[in-house]
């Protein structure tokens, strides 16, 4: 349904050719940026000019404790301040330094319970509000380790993860992408402390006991990039202004993967973009338990250990995190309906860093390798795909955002400024875009209109050549997007072999052995390995061919044999790519040591597929396994392996 008139919405975006508005005009909102509809809070009243978090670290209760204020403005008359939460025991709430009545309403799953404060404000008055607080067992946003469940086994550790909507459970706040402020943290642990921000200072406590680490965010963030790490954590230099940081029996591992590529990334990324903003770039490696590749926090990226395979093949994660530093922390999605403009946009980035580093061909490579992750993700999400594989999504119904995550803003993202860039003639003429495009929005959040209202503009004299990308299919259309022209270089000899090992098995099985040899991969690098692997993948059911049959199975026992690397790889992109095909294939043996690698990894991209594999083989070993360390995974990652569990 149109929220308004083509007229109105064209004085809206004036720049929008009358074809796509035509196209948008069902979605488009009445105001840019959209609303969103992931927050409980009245934020469109307030504007936030700066936030200070006030938190003593207490591992023994496994809680912060202490207060939030923020420094408010009000945007218009209003008789109540409404902020979002989640499990929160709240004590008090001062403004100004007085005390004001408050009410946390019934919950409303899975977006909290709304924090309601009685003070009428006006238009233009501004005011401090003081809330003091502590979280609870039920905090969705806060992993506790036990000293059993870290590396070094001695202490404990704490790290966060808030996107989308966990903030919520940290701190009451407007917990949405579309409110910014500058923050200030003061935080009082007995463990080292980073979070995203810079360190102004660190003071023992007169007891000796504590240390009070004060930082600063100068440049304002959205609650979501809020980050708190504490526990047995020691750093080494990666480059000139970054650090990596981990617990100390795995600091000298993690400083090898990095040293060699972070100044370079970066120094890469301001020449495509601008100047790097934030000061500091530095990486802490969380314990196994970390449920995503990397979380882009600002100044300190949280990244997990499966990056660390001593090969520096998994190091383009790093590349994807600083470019976050532009594309979602300086430049971010108004909502998590238009999560596209942050990872979309990211992993263009990143791809346009190892383009300038080692040629356009691992460009063109690595997108290959994000178009059969698009594939797969599409395809695994079954009846849901019709909703969640859109670029544009509608959250409108309340849904949790973390429903709607998943490969598709990534490389469906990617994939669309791929093709605008092609359009438009190559890299050459997109350049300068990219430059005015995070110039124009630095500091703010955005929607999907705003960025194509600006393209159009920005290409005023091209609006023809724009007018000829689908943008109904692209935007709103669920499933694949039209395939680019792709350079096949350094992919074609993954696929040749892939195909050579199922003609074989399919025509003339018996001669699988003397067809093949380990130096057939020896000079494959992870991600070709992966291609490889994926490839082979494909041709399940493909003319009636299956891994699970008499000859796909001889297949894998002579690939067993002849590529034993794969067997003991410490590549977790390897590792799973290899139980992916055992588990096709139904190789019995394989799934216990599926079951035992479940214990040793945290990241989703990993965990919530293998899953479903044996659940799909071995429905009681699934099980069976997620008892035994579904504690040892974050909360964010239980619930969703819970779901696909169907438990």
């Amino acid at each position: 349904m149109a929220s308004f008139s083509t007229s109105t919405a064209a004085s809206h975006y004036p720049n929008l050719s009358p074809k796509l508005l035509e196209i948008l005009g069902p979605h488009l909102p009445k105001s840019s940026p959209e609303f969103d509809p992931s927050t409980l809070s009245n934020y469109y009243n307030y504007k936030v000019h700066d936030s200070t978090l006030n938190w003593e670290v207490s591992f023994q209760d496994k809680k912060l404790k202490g207060s939030v204020i923020f420094d408010i403005e009000s945007l218009h008359d209003s008789e109540e301040l409404i902020l979002d939460s989640s499990y929160l025991s709240i004590s008090n709430v001062l403004i100004d330094s007085k005390k004001i009545p408050f009410e946390l309403k019934p919950r409303q799953n899975p977006l909290g319970s709304p924090f309601v404060i009685s003070y009428p404000s006006t238009k233009s008055q501004r005011f401090k509000l003081e809330i003091e607080y502590e979280t609870t067992d039920n905090c969705t946003a806060l992993q506790w380790l036990d000293p059993a469940q870290t590396d070094g086994g001695k202490l404990p550790y704490l790290f966060s993860q808030c996107e989308p909507i966990h903030a919520r459970s940290m701190f009451p706040c407007f917990d949405t992408p579309a409110v910014k402020s500058t923050f200030n943290y003061n935080i009082k642990s007995t463990l080292n402390t980073l979070v995203s921000g810079l360190l102004v200072s660190k003071d023992t406590t007169s007891d000796a006991k504590h240390t009070v680490y004060k930082y600063k965010q100068p440049v304002p963030i959205p609650s979501y990039l809020v980050s708190i790490a504490s526990g047995d954590i020691v750093g080494a230099s990666i480059g000139p202004r970054s650090t990596v940081y981990s617990e100390p029996s795995f600091i000298d591992a993690c400083q090898y993967e990095f040293k060699e590529d972070t100044e370079n990334f970066i120094k890469t990324a301001e020449s495509l973009v601008f100047k790097y903003e934030w000061k500091d770039y530095d990486v802490l490696i969380l314990p196994q338990s970390m449920p995503f590749g990397g979380m882009e926090h600002p100044n300190c990226t949280f990244a997990t250990p499966t990056l660390i395979a001593g090969d520096r093949e998994n190091v383009d994660v790093i590349a994807h995190e600083l470019a976050h530093s532009w594309s979602g922390n300086l430049i971010t999605n108004c909502s998590f309906e238009h999560f596209w403009l942050n990872e979309g946009w990211t992993v263009y980035l990143e791809r346009r860093i190892l383009g300038v580093l080692h040629g356009e061909k691992h460009r063109h490579f690595s997108a290959i390798i994000g178009w059969t992750d698009l594939d797969n993700s599409i395809k695994s999400m079954g009846e849901t795909a019709s909703r969640f594989s859109t670029l544009v999504q509608d959250l409108k119904d309340g849904c949790d955002p973390d429903d709607s995550f998943s490969t598709v803003p990534y490389e469906k993202g990617f994939n669309m400024l791929f093709a605008i860039e092609t359009k438009l003639g190559g890299t050459k003429e997109f350049d300068p875009f990219i430059k005015f495009y995070f110039d124009k929005f630095k500091y703010g959040s955005l929607d999907s209109y705003q960025f194509l209202d600006a393209l159009y503009g920005f290409y005023s004299d091209k609006t023809d050549l724009l007018d000829e990308i689908d943008w109904q299919t692209w935007l709103y259309t669920p499933g694949m997007p039209p395939k680019p022209d792709f350079d096949t270089t350094l992919v074609d000899q993954c696929y040749k072999l892939a195909e050579k090992w199922v003609s074989i098995a399919k025509s003339n099985p018996e001669k699988l052995s003397e067809s093949f040899d380990k130096k057939d991969i020896a000079e494959f690098g992870s991600s070709q390995n992966g291609v490889f692997l994926d490839t082979l993948l494909t041709y399940q059911d493909q003319d009636g061919f299956k891994w699970n049959s008499e000859n796909g199975k001889l297949a894998i026992s002579v690939m067993s044999e002849k590529y034993s690397k794969y067997a003991t790889s410490h590549n977790a992109e390897v590792v799973f790519r290899w139980f992916r095909l055992l588990l096709t294939g139904e190789v019995k043996e394989s799934y216990p040591k599926l079951a035992d690698w479940l214990g040793t990894v945290g990241r989703m991209k990993f965990v919530r597929p293998s899953y479903v594999l044996l659940n799909k083989v071995d429905r009681e070993l699934a099980l069976k396994t997620f008892k035994k360390y579904e504690f040892g995974y974050h909360p964010i990652c239980r619930a969703m392996v819970k779901k696909d569990l169907g438990i």
